[in-house]
């Protein structure tokens, strides 16, 4: 999706519109700041508000994603390239997401290995000790909720039953017996209880 073009596609339509970035951010109920950033080709509206830009703009949400207006007799075949672009930007996304999830995971279990040995070996107050250990066991455990909310978004899980695909609850996935990132939980479904790994793609047998 070229998002330059979608940028200028937006502007020249805000423009047949009359309306200023300022006023199109107002009836959108955001920053002109971020109606700026998608006429610069720098951001993507959001999918919340992409319906609501369309009608504003007279425009469908095809010919947005397009960047273009679009012959009808195009149209189903346009449409059709716009949702495997969406799919594939999608699962880029995660790919990264779950890279990114390793790395912090990482960083995050480094720091508190690092506060454990001051804790244990640097001469200090008792009190110092016990802070210096609380901060560390905090941000632990915040690096751990924010990764396990990457894990729950990022992707889907496929049943080892019906191969079904979905995204499972934050809770389900978090309180889940797992080995990795393969997890024993119920499919939806099918009801039933399997070891379940973390795939990119929506791709479903159903």
């Amino acid at each position: 999706m070229d998002m330059i073009k979608v940028g200028r596609f937006i502007s020249t339509k805000r423009k047949e519109q009359n309306l200023t970035q300022m006023q199109l951010a107002e009836k959108l109920s955001i920053t002109d700041r971020a109606v700026s950033k998608w006429e610069c080709g720098k951001a993507l509206p959001d999918s919340s508000i992409m319906i609501e830009l369309c009608e504003i703009l007279n425009i469908s949400v095809n010919e947005l994603l397009t960047g273009e207006e679009i012959e009808m007799e195009k149209y189903d075949k346009q449409v059709e390239k716009n949702l495997i672009e969406l799919v594939k930007q999608k699962e880029e996304s995660d790919k990264r997401l779950l890279n990114i999830e390793i790395v912090l995971m990482a960083i995050s279990i480094t720091f508190f290995i690092a506060i454990i040995a001051i804790v244990s070996f640097v001469d200090m107050p008792l009190w110092a000790k016990i802070v210096i250990g609380i901060g560390g066991f905090i941000q632990l455990l915040a690096s751990t909720l924010i990764c396990f909310r990457i894990e729950q978004k990022a992707g889907y899980y496929e049943c080892q039953e019906c191969h079904h695909r979905y995204v499972p609850t934050f809770l389900q996935s978090s309180i889940a017996p797992h080995m990795g990132r393969t997890k024993y939980m119920k499919c939806p479904k099918c009801g039933k209880k399997s070891w379940q790994r973390k795939v990119i793609s929506k791709k479903d047998n159903d």
